[in-house]
């Protein structure tokens, strides 16, 4: 992998799997992102909150230190957004476990409740992808033993979303930066503390969820 960005005080090891240098499309990094959830769901028991994007130098992968409250997951959407303008992104994939919940056909759904508190709530990881050509989605829907431990992912019953609305959409800006914007933002992001780093262990278990 190219670049692994941490944040300040963060624990070492960012990417339980190579990020390969030869991803090129939105389609390879989704592809990708799929396989290190698999792989950290199997050796980890969780998926921490994660950006993979292509950029001019090749692809990056940051994890924040949590998304324990608001305040974190807005920070985390910020901070995204200066990594993909800094690194001149072309495509991101946004990872995240997630609570969903769904009407049944020929219902409304219930906008006044929160998924996590719905009754019949289901537990994924969401991949949502962005390049200049579009948008994709990818539900992965968890499937847990008896015992609570993860055991594989189901198959998705979720159709693509035409638009995706929230704080981790829109990360990718509209447009490719010009050198002198990129390095505005590489100052801010070393203001914020986001370096450059390596693996050494796997990253602790964020203590919040979209």
């Amino acid at each position: 992998m190219r670049n692994i960005l941490q944040p300040e005080g963060a624990c070492r090891t960012l990417s339980p799997v190579p990020i390969p240098r030869q991803l090129q499309t939105l389609d390879d990094l989704l592809a990708q992102a799929e396989h290190y959830a698999n792989h950290s769901m199997r050796n980890f028991g969780r998926v921490p909150p994660t950006l993979f994007l292509i950029g001019a130098e090749g692809p990056v992968l940051y994890i924040p230190n949590n998304l324990a409250d608001e305040v974190a997951k807005d920070d985390f959407a910020t901070t995204a957004r200066l990594i993909c303008i800094a690194h001149a992104a072309t495509a991101i994939v946004m990872t995240l476990e997630s609570w969903i919940k769904s009407a049944a056909p020929g219902e409304t759904l219930d906008m006044t409740e929160r998924p996590s508190e719905a009754f019949d709530r289901r537990e994924v990881v969401v991949l949502m992808g962005e390049s200049r050509n579009g948008h994709k989605q990818k539900f992965l829907p968890i499937i847990r033993s008896d015992n609570g431990k993860f055991f594989d992912f189901g198959e998705s019953d979720m159709p693509g979303l035409e638009k995706m609305e929230g704080r981790f959409a829109q990360i990718l800006p509209p447009k490719v930066p010009d050198a002198q914007l990129r390095e505005v933002a590489q100052a801010m992001l070393h203001v914020k503390g986001v370096t450059v780093g390596q693996a050494t262990k796997p990253p602790r278990r964020p203590r919040g969820r979209r």
